[in-house]
């Protein structure tokens, strides 16, 4: 895939948190008699229309003219289809990413669940492993691409301006960003009412998260990997929704110092932290086996006091309603119990 952190969870990259956001949620915090309230305001440009169509600004800053409410969507990212699924739109997506089916096709990307309840067929196929494949996409005839970093923006911008077809870009960097991108689809789509009571969904989860944390003693430092090579354990540096995922639910990432956005740690930076817990990502093939036959797995002593736990995947790779929805939740059982 475009951003290679090979290897990594199949199907699966985290985005670009260098990625410039047009626009920024900021979670506001008002502590008053009645409590802590937490809303989201949306800063910068908003979408204007024509008949027909309208303008807006995606996720790297880029101004594009889209269909107003278009019927045939190909969503490059199961992230995308997520937040297409939440908002009710699953009726208007007819093609998503999928692997080469030599190398598991549409299960490589999405878990059975995923293909269960968005009810995705290898028809709707578009591959974007090993490479990406533009007829695929050109066969589904859609009136727009909605893509996050699976392909790369040279490819879909030759793609899509031989067929005519826009493109946007749904990649937040960070969990606010999703609240970003749900306003954004909904504005497209003309749900905007839909998309205002999910964001108070999510705002709901986040300002339980940070209700959750707000007196606690002491904050755990926390390995959150979501894949263990024969040389380190990849994580998530600074700036990233792995790091924001870890600072809203309460816990101190080993590797927020980190040079890079998604660090490989090595055994020796991994034993030199000791990091009270350890949080790994499960599912497409991954259990705890695949971890505790990384490099001196047994010499952590989380392994030791048994603070190792498991979580799907999908709830810390993913940028997506989800990831608030029940990541949040997931991590908050683990860190901070009752």
């Amino acid at each position: 895939m475009l951003m290679s952190l090979t290897p990594n969870r199949p199907g699966t990259l985290p985005p670009s948190p260098g990625v410039p956001m047009a626009w920024v949620v900021v979670i506001v915090m008002v502590v008053g008699g009645s409590g802590v309230a937490l809303t989201a305001a949306l800063v910068g440009s908003h979408p204007t229309a024509t008949p027909g169509s309208m303008t807006v600004t995606d996720d790297l800053g880029r101004s594009v003219s889209v269909p107003f409410n278009p019927a045939r969507v190909v969503a490059l990212g199961p992230s995308i289809v997520d937040l297409l699924y939440q908002l009710g739109l699953r009726d208007r997506i007819v093609g998503v990413d999928c692997y080469a089916a030599s190398d598991g096709g549409l299960s490589n990307d999405y878990d059975p669940g995923q293909i269960a309840l968005w009810d995705l067929t290898s028809s709707m196929c578009v591959q974007v492993e090993p490479e990406f494949v533009p007829s695929m996409l050109a066969n589904l005839t859609p009136s727009l691409v909605l893509a996050s970093t699976l392909v790369s923006l040279s490819e879909l911008s030759l793609v899509t301006s031989e067929l005519g077809v826009p493109f946007v870009m749904l990649q937040p960097p960070t969990l606010s960003g999703i609240l970003v991108d749900a306003t954004l689809v909904g504005e497209i789509f003309g749900v905007g009412a839909q998309a205002s009571a999910l964001n108070a969904r999510l705002n709901s989860e986040l300002y339980n998260a940070t209700n959750t944390t707000a007196n606690a003693a002491s904050l755990p430092t926390v390995l959150l990997t979501y894949y263990a090579g024969p040389s380190g354990y990849y994580t998530y540096g600074p700036g990233t929704f792995g790091e924001s995922l870890l600072e809203l639910t309460g816990a101190s990432s080993i590797s927020a110092s980190a040079t890079e956005p998604y660090p490989e740690l090595t055994a020796a930076q991994v034993l030199a932290a000791q990091p009270d817990w350890i949080v790994y990502g499960t599912g497409f093939g991954l259990s705890e086996s695949s971890y505790s036959s990384g490099p001196d797995w047994n010499d952590f002593q989380a392994v030791h006091s048994g603070n190792v736990t498991g979580i799907d995947s999908n709830w810390i790779t993913e940028p997506d309603p989800t990831m608030i929805l029940e990541g949040i939740p997931a991590l908050l059982g683990v860190f901070h119990p009752g």
